[in-house]
């Protein structure tokens, strides 16, 4: 009976501390969901930074490779570097270079400019004939001739290759010059040839400064080097050497002109005296062969319609640079120069 009450006793007194283990594992499993939603928080987090920092590693390479890609292009553009590979992948073609603006030491008029890309067009084994687009009022008779010259040259080493010049809207004095020296010439019936002749323009400024009270004070070392000053006057001695420079470069002019142009000059009192003519009445007189454009000279004269364009183009850092105004100085001192250079225009 004892037995049984001391059993049942401890039955009674173990069903409450049966009951607390029952109880205990409710918030055991509070914490093991709690624990799996902070690490699924944490994986995302996780797995969030890790996808934004390879979307920022692809952003990061896309971006150096365009600043890679547009220095390779800069360089190619600068050191004239050609993509369309070699000579023979070119094919039979109309080798073309064009003159735009005043023939000067800089720009597409300059001989450093026109005579490589000459010497490239020639060369090429490709072309069949060079054509020179030029659209100049002229400019220096300097530029001019060393272009002629090479001109004179290369139709001599390269014979079977004819040079034309195809004239746009203006082709006068130094750019005349230039178009004299080859093989043929073609214009607009309302395109500007001519103007053979050579100027030497200023400005005197001495009457106003005497006005004004302005003195003048030039010292120099040699009774001739204060020559062209604008704000000295100028002396009959100082007059008559100009003029005599600039019949000297004039009978250049003409004497390349004759060469040119041989038997089809036909010359009259006026047509080295500084003026100009339709290209219509130029055919006439001698001074251009016939109507033209770059096309219809590649297709119906050259017979060969593909057009390559051999113009020596102006670089990256060199339009960078003129773009931020770093020749603004340079060409300041030139306009100060251009005023007692002779010129062909």
């Amino acid at each position: 009976m004892s037995d049984n009450t001391s059993e049942n006793g401890g039955n009674g007194a173990e069903n409450p501390a049966s009951t607390a283990p029952a109880q205990a594992p409710a918030p055991a499993k509070v914490t093991v969901q709690a624990s799996s939603w902070e690490r699924e928080v944490l994986e995302k987090l996780v797995f969030a930074t890790l996808k934004e920092q390879k979307a920022s590693r692809r952003w990061g390479i896309f971006f150096k490779a365009v600043t890679l890609l547009v220095i390779i292009v800069g360089l190619s553009a600068y050191l004239d570097i050609s993509w369309t590979g070699s000579e023979e992948t070119l094919g039979r073609h109309t080798a073309l270079i064009e003159i735009e603006g005043a023939i000067e030491s800089e720009g597409s008029g300059a001989a450093s400019v026109v005579i490589p890309a000459l010497n490239k067009a020639f060369s090429d084994s490709g072309s069949v004939a060079v054509v020179m687009h030029i659209n100049s009022p002229g400019g220096s008779p300097v530029q001019a001739g060393m272009i002629v010259d090479e001109m004179v040259r290369l139709r001599k080493g390269y014979p079977a290759k004819p040079l034309y010049v195809v004239v746009d809207e203006i082709c006068a004095s130094g750019c005349y010059y230039i178009a004299a020296g080859a093989d043929r010439i073609y214009v607009n019936k309302a395109s500007i040839i001519g103007s053979i002749g050579v100027l030497m323009d200023g400005f005197g400024f001495t009457g106003i400064m005497e006005k004004v009270g302005v003195e003048r004070r030039l010292l120099t070392a040699g009774e001739n080097k204060g020559f062209m000053d604008p704000f000295s006057p100028l002396t009959e001695k100082h007059k008559q050497y100009a003029q005599a420079m600039l019949n000297e470069i004039h009978q250049q002019f003409i004497q390349v002109v004759r060469a040119g142009r041989g038997k089809r000059l036909k010359e009259t009192p006026d047509m080295f005296s500084g003026l100009f003519w339709t290209g219509a009445k130029s055919i006439d007189m001698g001074l251009a062969d016939a109507f033209g454009t770059v096309d219809s000279v590649a297709r119906d004269v050259v017979k060969a319609e593909d057009i390559i364009d051999y113009t020596q183009h102006e670089g990256l850092p060199e339009r960078v640079l003129k773009k931020f105004g770093a020749a603004m100085g340079a060409g300041a001192m030139k306009s100060a120069v251009d005023n007692v250079k002779p010129s062909l225009r």
